[in-house]
């Protein structure tokens, strides 16, 4: 059963205007153990099926609630899940699932040095409708698995109400970064909750261990999901009502049209809670 965190109306305010917010503790210290037992596992391994690896610094799998069961609870976190459906209404599916392992950067690099640079996310969307356009259609619960309390840990920078931004973000002749980037310090079990349209990057990674972290990405469910188009019926055969759902899986046999989409188990909780099931502006 799926608990209830009250979004508070200054977290809504900061995430309509700043397009991020910071959530501490969401994880404890099994959970985060068997995530890093996952990962690690995973990225020991050959396997090359959803792999994302784009330098021997940055790799990770796409789609990894496929890849190990581990991964599974985040998609319905009770802390995130709860958040995620106050910000974005309960018309809502999973769009990635995302395992990232940044390891330490080589002697030398500079404290500019940026991996990823700076971008928005499903950047389709973008080209498609134009910057200007391009409306608040997902987010990302990025859970952190290490320690990131001291800087150039590699965290994930911020750029602060770029999520507003009609244009590219604004960075100034000879820097790397927006001249209000923010590079959070974080523990182990920590969330980032960012839409797509906020702007971030990559810190340098100059501790001795490697940052590993997880991403759960939420959109509309009128977007098809970054990750997959549909799952397999190994992973369905797994999962709670709520779980089907959320990968994009009618969970009714109703034949008939139905125009509100048919039957939505989030709005069930939505009304246990008082909680609006479509947003409307903030």
């Amino acid at each position: 059963m799926l608990g209830f965190t009250k979004l508070t109306e200054d977290q809504r305010a900061q995430f309509h205007n700043e397009g991020y917010l910071i959530v501490r503790n969401v994880l404890d210290e099994a959970t985060i153990s068997n995530l890093i037992a996952a990962g690690d596992r995973l990225i020991a391994s050959e396997e090359s099926l959803n792999r994302q690896k784009t330098s021997e610094f940055y790799d990770g799998y796409r789609n990894c609630i496929t890849m190990d069961d581990a991964y599974i609870p985040l998609v319905t976190n009770e802390v995130t899940l709860p958040l995620v459906i106050q910000l974005l209404g309960s018309n809502v599916q999973l769009s990635t699932s995302h395992l990232i392992h940044r390891h330490p950067d080589p002697p030398g690099t500079p404290d500019t040095f940026r991996r990823p640079g700076w971008h928005r996310d499903n950047g389709r969307t973008s080209m498609d409708l134009g910057p200007a356009n391009y409306p608040r259609v997902g987010l990302k619960c990025a859970f952190y698995l290490t320690d990131l309390s001291e800087p150039n840990s590699g965290v994930t920078m911020l750029a602060p109400g770029s999520n507003q931004l009609k244009v590219g973000v604004d960075i100034p002749e000879g820097k790397v970064d927006p001249a209000n980037a923010i590079e959070p310090l974080l523990n182990p079990g920590d969330c980032v909750i960012f839409e797509y349209r906020t702007w971030h990057a990559g810190a340098p990674n100059f501790t001795t261990w490697t940052r590993k972290a997880v991403m759960i990405g939420y959109c509309y469910r009128w977007l098809k999901p970054m990750d997959y188009i549909k799952q397999d019926l190994a992973l369905l055969e797994k999962l709670s009502d709520i779980e089907k759902y959320l990968v994009g899986e009618e969970v009714d046999d109703t034949r008939e049209f139905q125009p509100t989409g048919g039957y939505n188990p989030l709005n069930e909780w939505c009304d246990r809670h008082g909680v609006e099931k479509d947003r409307q502006g903030l």
